[in-house]
């Protein structure tokens, strides 16, 4: 609500079923009274593409729009309301629109550059495991702050490694966060379809849709490593080029997302890639093919990936709604392998860096890369922990 009050457009943007319909109707029955209208809705599709200006102009209440994406030329009459309105009244011109789509609307530059300086833009990805388990504390803020307040009491009777796994599936979009293994499959792959039949084709003329599955699935296989382009071409059958248009693509829609490198020039040879990750934890066990248990039990080279994705998209869940100063996501490695998993960098410089094992022992190798990251930049290194499968 604070933003609307202060923009004439707010784009809620992020993963089909993360819950942005639910948010935005239940502010229009409640702070934000608004006539509501999707554009997955095939008639209200083709009335707004066939006349954009009929279609907004023609209403006298503040407006929701759903996924707002699939009729792009409605971004510039926005524009054209906003601009007359802010005109005619620039005290009230503020609260006109909110809007929302599963595509990342910074990616499209085209439709971000007609709503500079008059729209806010606010992500919603699915559940964390702080807010299932409805705890407000923001593991961030305690991380920069140092404080780290050992708590002998059981949380519950299962094993570390079986809470952290019930953790992970609880973690996932509302529509399956309670879902057997069975239901969630079918349930995914439904939702895939959706993206890559309808909105990918909504975005962009690909020519070689049939492709994009197994590029979901060489990233899923990848995830937690350092991306290579070209490698991930020669698995899919494509050129570099094209597979890594493709993946900025699947970015754009919410299916996977890249991480940083953290480097200055402090004259240490740093590598310089990014790495990538899949959206949700539960979609990449999918795509992978294997339940949690089945990766622990069989392939526990896969496991150490599949949390540290969780860990990459919890951290990113939290960045989005933690109170306090923001942060941005990287990691970090030298070129002779020293590592931290991930690296918040606050604005004004200051470092944490969290590693991330599957073990369920603590040694002190594990704080190597700590060290590194520490050594290099004493002055801004705040904290540094190591997250284990340990009690």
């Amino acid at each position: 609500m604070a933003a609307l009050r202060s923009n004439p457009v707010v784009y809620v943007n992020g993963p089909r079923q993360a819950g942005k319909s639910t948010l935005v109707r239940t502010l229009a029955q409640e702070e934000f009274p608004a006539d509501y209208v999707t554009l997955d809705n095939a008639t209200q599709m083709a009335a707004a593409a066939s006349s954009p200006g009929t279609f907004l102009g023609a209403r006298s209440r503040p407006v929701i729009i759903g996924e707002v994406q699939l009729v792009p030329d409605l971004f510039r009459v926005l524009k054209e309301i906003v601009d007359e309105k802010r005109f005619e009244d620039p005290r009230h011109g503020n609260g006109q629109f909110l809007l929302t789509g599963s595509a990342d609307i910074m990616a499209l530059p085209k439709l971000a550059d007609a709503l500079v300086g008059r729209m806010s833009v606010k992500t919603l990805l699915p559940f964390s495991a702080t807010e299932r388990d409805r705890d407000s504390r923001s593991f961030l803020n305690d991380l920069f702050a140092g404080r780290f307040v050992i708590d002998s009491t059981p949380r519950s009777s299962a094993s570390p490694t079986k809470e952290l796994e019930q953790a992970i599936s609880r973690a996932t979009f509302p529509p399956v966060a309670q879902a057997g293994d069975e239901a969630r499959a079918s349930w995914f792959e439904g939702y895939l379809s959706t993206i890559i039949h309808r909105d990918l084709r909504s975005l962009a003329e690909i020519e070689k849709l049939a492709v994009v599955p197994r590029l979901l699935h060489a990233l899923a296989s990848r995830a937690g490593s350092l991306l290579n382009d070209a490698s991930i071409a020669r698995d899919v059958g494509l050129n570099p080029v094209t597979s890594k248009n493709y993946r900025m693509l699947l970015n754009s829609l919410f299916l996977s997302f890249d991480v940083p490198p953290w480097y200055r020039n402090i004259g240490k040879r740093l590598v310089k890639s990014e790495k990538g990750y899949i959206t949700d934890t539960m979609l990449l066990c999918h795509l992978l093919g294997r339940t949690l248990g089945e990766l622990r039990g069989n392939r526990p080279d896969l496991y150490g990936h599949v949390v540290e994705n969780f860990i990459a998209t919890e951290l990113k869940k939290q960045l989005s709604w933690a109170p306090g100063v923001p942060a941005q996501l990287l990691h970090f490695r030298t070129s002779d392998n020293r590592e931290v998993d991930f690296v918040l960098e606050r604005p004004d410089g200051s470092l944490a860096g969290i590693e991330v094992k599957t073990s369920d022992l603590v040694r002190s190798s594990d704080f190597s890369g700590l060290r590194a990251l520490k050594e290099l930049a004493p002055e801004s290194f705040r904290c540094g922990v190591v997250l284990y499968s340990g009690d």
